[in-house]
């Protein structure tokens, strides 16, 4: 077959969130180079960009690849962003194929090659076809007649899933090791075949691969992220991958790059990586090779030659499309894994540049292709006022450098050549040759082996032995096999390293005594694939070279550790292994742990495991309580444990929590139940007791609320305690008992929010924690939350009254006087407030009503949908009365633009120190649902790196409208319920029992899956709107100063 050079597909969904620059690890200075389009683009000193290729050639590029003639690939985009159900209908993109037919390095001829394609998401060029990924599939397409269209369409692979935003697909990717790989996201539920064993169920992101046929698909890596996107190979064959929402947004973090070693789990924690078929090799999930921040990383290349110059080969070049460059990352060992030196390399000003893919040409120089500023599907970027930007594909290359003669070897007869003669070309100075021989030297077979066994055994160049193990894995004889166990004992590591992994790709049971002796080796890197290796063979024989090497202390490196616990638990040994846990050495057995606990079958004693919480190693311990709480069918035998560790007055703060989430994972167990109920109610037991009791209860959020908790509740309520009785209101509001299970809760919930010795704040959450509402509301506790309404008062106390008065049941006197508190209320209130007045009928009320909102500062909050909902029941004349205020609402939202051109002209002259004051403040409040740093809620998108990704104009769109566009992941829903509710807000969670809305800043309503009529999109942002009225033109300003000042 023949391997074109790298393919780096895929078109990644942007985000409106922060950016984070690379750290620049070079000393190089920049030059500007103006694209013809007028594209400013700025590459590294002694390098040159030009644009070689545009309208109307291709108008919006999205991935790219070469076939073995040179000619480009392009999945060329319509342009469309309608939902993608409709796109996958319509079929409005194309693939185009370009030429260079006067080899000065700029496409001047086009075909077009395919039309009438689903949102195209990769392009990879395999041995005579083309094979794009366009969810849910991966079509083959074949130009068999070489007119330059495909007439040939067979869809290769099925993925059944098509997600909102598509990222249920990216990919393929030629691997050197002759398979292909591809990835998975979304969270959507797959199935893949596996003869002679169980399908292969999963919800989770992964990176498959499989034979060019499409057999074999296996996953070779787990993951809880949103979005894996690209994958490239280092020339051992180690996978690197970008991929998007890596961990849950936070302190600047987001996106990153992975080291894909065999097996890995990696972020974020997800309830789709709880499945069995998922193993655990620690307690927490794989670090990151990179935190890139919001990039939205779409291409990911490894540069093969030598052409960019001394130190550029085998570096990483990625696309960061949210924050418009391609960024350079050198690897270097670290361990069993690397790290990374990274540099921008290509960056613009031009915020409609948007980087997709990155690719090597057969001269050694990069292309770049930028899809422009069309893309708005699942992209939160201004919806206001987007210029239609067409993109372009960019070509960097070394000043200077010299002209690559026959870069593809189109001189070259592959056909008539033998195996000696093919072999040869490994040693080629030209990547796309090179590639092209180990393609041929693979289709050859067995007959190959020996030219390839003799090059590995003789040959100096180190490209030759590499290509000559990678030819051997394309190779099913076992000639081949003995070709990559030569490698196993070549002076390289970095041939040995691609020798094992080809031993582990074939489990070839022979290499076993090599891939043992390499586990004693000097690189960590190569125990670890020989490790995993060792693994995928499954010979029992290697359970105690594999212990062995856990208590070297090479062991304590992660990566490696990974490694010998995974084979540990493919080797599937449970008697061979269980015997470790009474090892020495603390490294050895926490693997022997985790390793029979992940194992089907393993056996391990819920008894003997408790006792490992008190182990001398804290690993050892962590791992006993990471198994432990993921064994709800354990609490019986354990509750004893427990109740002793409840007790303890010495435990650290972070044990005393894992202690209430091994309580709460286990509170399925009658036992654990009864221990919660029984100690929370003890007013003897120790207060840091009983504080543990309440805060599992909470975290448990058991279906069906024991009775005996509702009586704990109230007692630790009703207790003298103040400490523990706030526990107890936190965990009744968690709760959220039922009205029928709750009524023995109200009286002391009211009775703490009426004791002196308790704060305001303690009072509120104790009224806003009554069951139901305030079935009254006395005029001393009237006045107490309606003082809170005042905007002066902090956000948490704002929300909590305008929840208590919104629930509570009110006279027609206070309902009367609350109309004024409304008019003054503030946006984060207002909507809220008026959930009060839902079932009124009286258009007296209703008038004042009216009159108060449209005198209200906070009016431009309010969305003429929900509002009409609030004044459903009242008589016609408020009916009426409404129509002006609707009118004022939808011209308010006409004057937006306006709004914007306005005070955008009056940003000039924003104090940063003044912004942070004001983003700090309890006037805007923003912190209360946006963090910075590690400081702030995690309601909205983390604003930590937001001024490297977003221009002030949109800043300002987001803080003064932030309905008129979603971040990915913070799009609101509406859920209405069979008793007539409708509640709107972000899905932060969802189980078979219930789904858990984030209604506002502090605001949480868990909604039992029986009760949902219907569940919808929602159009109105959880933040809300007309903070221009609560903040002056000068807040505005130093507000987005400090914002834009965010990187």
């Amino acid at each position: 077959m023949n391997i074109p050079p790298r393919i780096s597909p895929t078109m990644k969904l942007s985000r409106r969130l922060p950016g984070l620059a690379c750290l620049i690890g070079f000393a190089a200075t920049s030059i500007a180079a103006d694209a013809p389009a007028g594209r400013k683009l700025v590459v590294p000193e002694g390098f040159a960009i030009e644009r070689v290729a545009g309208p109307p050639l291709v108008d919006r590029p999205i991935t790219a690849a070469f076939d073995e003639r040179g000619r480009l690939y392009v999945a060329d985009s319509s342009g469309s962003n309608e939902k993608v159900e409709e796109q996958l209908q319509k079929k409005p993109h194309r693939i185009v194929r370009l030429e260079d037919s006067d080899g000065d390095g700029r496409f001047d001829r086009r075909t077009v090659f395919a039309e009438g394609m689903m949102f195209p998401e990769g392009t990879m060029w395999l041995d005579g076809s083309l094979y794009v990924a366009a969810p849910p599939s991966i079509w083959k397409l074949t130009d068999a007649d070489g007119d330059g269209a495909a007439e040939g369409r067979v869809e290769w692979f099925q993925g059944k899933t098509l997600t909102g935003c598509a990222n249920d697909l990216h990919g393929p990717y030629p691997g050197l090791d002759g398979r292909v790989y591809w990835t998975k996201g979304a969270f959507a539920e797959q199935t893949y075949a596996t003869p002679g064993r169980a399908p292969f169920v999963t919800s989770a992101s992964h990176i498959f691969r499989s034979r060019p046929d499409g057999t074999e698909v296996e996953p070779v890596l787990t993951g809880g992220m949103d979005n894996p996107v690209d994958v490239a190979f280092t020339p051992g064959g180690e996978r690197i991958l970008s991929c998007t929402f890596l961990q849950r947004p936070g302190g600047g973090f987001r996106d990153g790059l992975i080291h894909a070693v065999y097996g890995g789990i990696w972020g974020k924690v997800n309830h789709v990586l709880d499945a069995p078929s998922h193993k655990w090799t620690g307690p927490g999930l794989m670090p990151p090779l990179l935190h890139m921040g919001p990039a939205a990383p779409s291409g990911l290349t490894c540069v093969e030659s030598d052409s960019l110059g001394e130190g550029y080969r085998d570096n990483l070049f990625a696309c960061y499309f949210n924050l418009h460059k391609v960024s350079r990352h050198v690897l270097a060992p670290a361990g069993a894994t690397f790290s990374t030196k990274d540099e921008d390399f290509v960056t613009s000003p031009d915020l409609d540049f948007h980087p997709t893919d990155v690719i090597e040409d057969a001269d050694g120089s990069l292309l770049v292709v930028d899809t422009g500023g069309w893309y708005k599907l699942c992209c939160p970027t201004s919806q206001l006022s987007k210029p239609d930007e067409l993109g372009g594909i960019y070509r960097v290359r070394r000043r200077g450098s010299p002209k690559v003669a026959d870069p593809y070897g189109l001189n070259v007869e592959w056909a008539k050549l033998g195996p000696a003669d093919a072999a040869e070309f490994l040693s080629d100075t030209r990547p796309a040759v090179r590639r092209r021989a180990v393609a041929t030297l693979g289709k050859m077979g067995a007959a190959a082996a020996p030219a390839l066994a003799d090059v590995v055994q003789r040959s100096r160049s180190v490209d030759a032995r590499l290509g000559a193990v990678w030819a051997s894995a394309r190779i099913d004889a076992a000639e081949a096999r003995d070709v990559a166990r030569a490698g196993l004992a070549d002076g390289g590591e970095t041939v040995r390293q691609a020798a094992a992994n080809v031993a582990s790709l074939t489990r070839d049971a022979g290499a076993l005594p090599l891939l043992v002796e390499m586990l004693e080796g000097p690189s960590s890197l190569n125990r670890r694939v020989a490790a995993e290796a060792l693994g995928r063979i499954g010979d029992r024989a290697a359970v105690s070279s594999i212990l062995q090497a856990l208590a070297d202390p090479a062991a304590e490196d992660r990566f490696l550790h990974h490694a010998l616990t995974y084979a540990l638990i493919q080797i599937d040994d449970p008697a061979g292994t269980a015997g470790a846990l009474r090892s020495p050495d603390p490294k050895v057995r926490r693997a022997a742990l985790m390793a029979v606990d992940q194992m089907d079958g393993g056996g391990l004693d819920a008894v003997e495991t408790a006792a490992l919480l008190t182990d001398a190693d804290a690993g050892v311990r962590e791992v006993a309580a990471w198994i432990i709480g993921r064994r709800p069918e354990w609490g019986q035998a354990l509750a004893g444990v427990f109740a002793g560790r409840l007790g303890r007055a010495d435990l650290s703060p972070e044990d005393r929590a894992g202690l209430e989430a091994q309580l709460a994972r286990n509170a399925g167990s009658p036992a654990v139940r009864d221990l919660l109920a029984a100690t929370a109610s003890d007013a003897a037991a120790p207060a840091e007791a009983r504080a543990s009791a309440l805060a599992a209860m909470a975290l448990a959020r058991p279906k069906d609320l024991p009775d005996a908790w509702v009586a704990a509740l109230a007692a630790a309520l009703a207790g003298p305690d103040a400490a523990v009785a706030r526990r107890a209101v936190a965990a009744a509001r968690a709760l959220a008992p039922a009205p029928e299970k709750a009524g023995s809760l109200a009286a002391p919930l009211l009775a703490l929010a009426a004791r002196d010795d308790v704060p305001a704040d303690g009072r509120l959450e104790a009224l806003a924690a009554v069951p139901g509402g305030l079935a009254e509301v006395g005029p001393a506790t009237f006045a107490l939350l309606t003082d809170h309404l005042d905007p002066e008062e902090p956000v948490a106390a704002r929300g909590l009254a305008a929840d208590v008065l919104a629930r509570a049941r009110l006279s027609a006197g206070q309902l009367d006087a609350l109309i004024g508190p409304i008019r003054a209320a503030g946006p984060l209130e207002v909507d809220r407030l008026l959930t009060a007045y839902d079932a009124q009928a009286d258009d007296a009320l209703g008038l004042k009503l009216v009159r108060a909102l449209t005198e209200s500062a906070a009016r431009t909050s309010l969305r003429v949908d929900a509002l009409k909902a609030h004044l459903a029941k009242f008589g016609p004349e408020t009916r009426k009365a409404a129509e002006g205020l609707y009118n004022l609402l939808n011209a308010d939202a006409a004057k937006q633009q306006a709004r914007l051109d306005e005070l955008m002209g009056k940003l000039a002259g924003g104090d940063v120190r003044r912004g942070q004051l004001v983003f700090q403040g309890d006037k805007a409040a923003c912190t209360t649902c946006h963090a910075i740093g590690y400081r702030g809620g995690d309601v909205g998108p983390d604003l930590t790196r937001i001024g490297g990704v977003r221009s002030e104009r949109d800043l300002l769109e987001a803080v003064l409208f932030p309905s008129l566009s979603f971040v990915r992941s913070y799009e609101p829903v509406v859920i209405a319920t069979t008793d007539g509710k409708v509640y709107s807000g972000l899905l932060k969670s969802e189980t078979p029992e219930d789904y858990v809305l984030v209604t506002g800043a502090d605001q949480v309503a868990r909604i039992p899956r029986a009760d949902v009529e219907e569940i919808r999109p929602g159009t109105v942002s959880v933040m809300p709107a007309g903070l221009d009225q609560q903040l002056s033109t000068q807040d505005l300003a130093d507000l987005v100063a400090f914002l834009k000042a965010c990187k």
